[in-house]
C-alpha cells in the first residue's frame, strides 16, 4: 500500500527523524520532506524547521503525528472489523424479523447455520414490518425477514412459503370447534389486533375488507403473545399465524380455526438491499432460501 499523508505523518512521529521514517515506510527522504511541506501548507501550521542536514518536528508537528498514528489506529481497527464481519467462518449477520418470527422459526434457521459455521455472530432486530425494513435501507440489518412482501425500489425479494393464517377464540367460544372459519361469521365480534404498522394487521384488514366487514377492534398490540393471552382471557378474537407447537406461542385456553378463503396465508419473504452482500450473510441468505420450510416449524 501506498504511504498516505496520514502514514508519513505517524512515521516521522515514532522516529523523530525523517530518514529513519522514509527508510521504513520505503520511500526517499524528499518525498517524506515534500508530503510534510504539503501537510504543512494545507494546515497553516509550522511543523518543520531546519536541522543540520535535515529537518525536526516542530511541538505541533509532533502533536499532529500523534493524531495521525491515533487516526491510522483507528482506521486499522475499522479495516479487521469490516474483515472480519465479512468472513463466512467468524463473521457477523445482521437479521431483523418480525416478532412473530422469533419463538421459533429465527432459532431454527440461526441454529442450522451454525452447526456449520459455529463462529459466525448474529445481531438480531425484531419489530414491526415498517421498522426492519427502514432498518434495512439505513443499512442497519443485512437481510429481513417479513411479510407481506414488499415492493419497493431499492430492495431484492425472494418470497420463501406461505404460513397458515387462523382465528384465535378463546376455548370456551361457542365457535371454538374444528375446521376452517369465515370471517363473516365472526362479524359482529370484538377483535385483539395489531397495531397499524405491523404486517399482520395490514393483513388483517384487508382480510376483512375483502369479507365486508368492519371489525370492533377492542384491543391493539404489538406482540403475539400478548394478544394470544388476552384471547385466552376472552377479550376477542384475533387474526394470527398458526401457532407453532412446542413454543410459548401455545396459550392454554386459546383455540384456532384456520382462516377459510382467499387470504387464508400469508407470504413470508427474505428482503435485502439492491447490492452486494457481506460473504457471511450471502452465505446465511443460501441457507435460508434452501431452508425456507424452518419458517413454518
Amino acid at each position: 500500500m501506498l504511504a498516505g499523508p496520514l502514514q508519513v505523518l505517524a512515521a516521522v512521529g515514532e522516529h523523530e527523524h525523517v530518514t529513519r521514517a522514509a527508510q521504513e515506510l520505503g520511500l526517499q527522504q524528499p518525498t517524506v520532506s515534500r508530503t510534510l511541506a504539503r501537510v504543512q501548507r494545507a494546515v497553516g501550521v509550522p511543523l518543520l524547521v531546519p536541522h543540520g542536514r535535515g529537518v525536526r518536528l516542530t511541538p505541533a508537528g509532533r502533536a499532529l503525528t500523534e493524531s495521525a498514528a491515533r487516526a491510522l489506529a483507528e482506521l486499522e481497527r475499522g479495516v479487521r472489523t469490516v474483515q472480519e464481519d465479512d468472513a463466512v467462518g467468524t463473521g457477523r449477520v445482521a437479521l431483523g424479523f418480525l416478532h412473530t418470527l422469533g419463538a421459533a422459526a429465527v432459532p431454527a434457521l440461526v441454529r442450522v447455520f451454525r452447526a456449520d459455521h459455529p463462529g459466525v455472530r448474529f445481531q438480531l432486530h425484531q419489530g414491526a414490518a415498517g421498522a426492519v425494513l427502514e432498518q434495512l435501507v439505513a443499512g442497519e440489518v443485512d437481510l429481513v425477514l417479513t411479510s407481506p412482501v414488499p415492493r419497493r425500489e431499492g430492495l431484492l425479494t425472494d418470497a420463501l412459503v406461505e404460513q397458515p393464517l387462523v382465528v384465535a377464540l378463546p376455548a370456551d367460544h361457542r365457535l371454538a370447534t374444528p375446521g376452517p372459519l369465515e370471517l363473516s361469521a365472526v362479524a359482529a365480534e370484538e377483535f385483539v389486533l395489531f397495531e397499524p404498522g405491523y404486517g399482520l394487521r395490514e393483513l388483517a384488514d384487508a382480510s376483512f375488507a375483502r369479507a365486508g366487514i368492519v371489525p370492533r377492534v377492542a384491543f391493539e398490540g404489538q406482540d403475539a403473545h400478548t394478544i394470544r393471552g388476552l384471547v385466552a382471557a376472552g377479550l376477542g378474537l384475533a387474526v394470527l399465524p398458526s401457532a407453532q407447537r412446542g413454543t410459548s406461542e401455545v396459550f392454554a385456553g386459546v383455540v384456532e380455526r384456520p382462516l377459510a378463503g382467499p387470504s387464508s396465508t400469508r407470504t413470508l419473504g427474505l428482503v435485502r438491499r439492491d447490492e452486494p452482500l457481506p460473504r457471511v450473510a450471502a452465505a446465511f441468505r443460501d441457507l435460508v432460501l434452501a431452508r425456507g420450510e424452518l419458517l413454518l416449524r
